[in-house]
């Protein structure tokens, strides 16, 4: 079957302020390299106004890299722009030593002797303790564009210790690899409010961390971050367009592939499937020990879903979730990256995997005993409408009013129009 497309994607066709050329994902011309300088390479070059010589401390991870794939704990702490003293690792820590979940824990960095605190461990924002000497508080991590990835949910607590501190907050900007010209995906209600989505966006929601900042700050009535803006970046670039090095945002998001695909394939984490964690292919690789590859792949090829294409595979993760075990699934293959509608991608998946024996398939819960795909889509709407069998255009119905909102509202804090 065809499915219309009922996705809720935002694009040019939905905001008279974009360029035409945006719809349908645009082509992109990529820029030679170096073209694009992130927060961190103009911080070194200009540095920050009315912050010259301050201590500040980062929040950072090995994504925090200069175009010279110099690490910025390194650039910084040998700088006279600002004088480093603390370090704060989001999940995985701040040299990238950590598996997904893991908890880090503090301790003193070996390279430079700077305090590290962990923000993935006891305390997911920083302490009064924490930031004690501090003038202000840098945030340098590569964020993915999705929701539900942590680093976003550690930089909107971090702002709100920063302002009950007196703190500025200091975001050194970088691209969106995703671009920053579409949406998709339902709003987080907050009743459903966690971890993996602190903010009421949605699932994809097309801004740097330097205008979520904005849009946070605004709306929660924080003191407005400085953003330290890039040079060069432009809202239709998918992160392989800007001549920047690519360092892999966590250990199993590898390639811009698989980042592509999880604002989708990342639902997949909410059931007791294998999201293809403890594969050379995670977010790639889907499936679990009890299903038949080859009618899982027919099952969603006959979906018509535009921008991919599945292979029956099997696999056998070497950790997380059927360790040990083949596990018969698929393959995804994005073949259209700008047709491509990740999030409806997701339910699809949901439903493929669930349908051929509903007794083997299962929800996982959160540690609170709530389904985690509700907490990654943001409510527990999706998941009930699966269960009682309707269509996913049915499921998605609704939002496209919600996106076009968002972008309404998301407009203020847009630093790259």
């Amino acid at each position: 079957m065809t499915v219309p497309d009922r996705t809720a994607t935002i694009g040019a066709e939905d905001c008279p302020d974009w360029p035409a050329e945006w719809a349908g994902g645009g082509t992109v011309t990529p820029s030679s390299p170096g073209a694009v300088r992130t927060g961190l390479d103009v911080l070194l070059a200009e540095g920050i106004p009315g912050l010259a010589g301050a201590r500040v401390g980062l929040i950072t991870n090995p994504t925090g890299v200069d175009r010279g794939l110099r690490s910025g704990i390194d650039r910084l702490h040998a700088s006279d722009r600002v004088s480093l003293v603390a370090l704060y690792g989001p999940e995985h820590g701040v040299r990238g030593d950590a598996q997904a979940g893991a908890r880090v824990g503090a301790g003193t960095d070996p390279r430079t002797g700077l305090p590290t605190h962990s923000l993935y461990g006891e305390e997911r924002r920083p302490t009064v303790r924490m930031l004690a000497g501090l003038e202000a508080l840098l945030f340098d991590v590569q964020d993915v564009g999705v929701r539900y990835y942590t680093y976003a949910s550690t930089m909107v607590l971090a702002q709100e210790a920063a302002a009950a501190a007196g703190l500025p907050f200091v975001v050194l900007d970088r691209p969106n690899p995703l671009s920053g010209s579409r949406v998709e995906g339902p709003t987080l209600d907050l009743a459903f409010a966690s971890f993996v989505g602190a903010f009421p966006v949605p699932v994809r929601h097309g801004l740097t961390v330097g205008e979520l900042a904005r849009l946070v700050a605004a709306e929660r009535g924080w003191p407005e971050p400085t953003v330290v803006a890039m040079r060069g970046w432009r809202r239709e670039q998918w992160f392989d367009a800007t001549g920047l090095p690519w360092v892999q945002p966590s250990p199993n998001l590898p390639t811009l592939t698989s980042v592509t695909l999880y604002p989708g394939t990342c639902l997949v984490e909410g059931t007791n499937a294998s999201e293809g964690r403890g594969t050379t292919r995670p977010f790639e690789f889907l499936g679990a020990p009890w299903l038949d590859p080859f009618r899982l792949a027919e099952d969603l090829s006959a979906r018509g879903l535009p921008g991919v294409a599945f292979r029956p595979a099997w696999f056998t993760p070497t950790f997380s979730k059927h360790a040990g075990r083949p596990c018969g699934g698929v393959q995804v293959h994005v073949v259209d990256r700008a047709a491509l509608r990740p999030v409806a991608l997701g339910l699809h998946l949901l439903d493929a995997l669930r349908r051929p024996d509903p007794a083997a398939f299962a929800w996982a819960e959160g540690p609170d005993g709530v389904p985690f795909v509700d907490r990654l889509l943001g409510s527990d709407g999706p998941r009930r409408a699966l269960e009682a069998g309707l269509g996913i255009e049915e499921v998605t119905e609704g939002w496209a009013a919600e996106t076009r909102a968002f972008v309404a509202r998301r407009r203020p804090a847009i630093l790259y129009p």
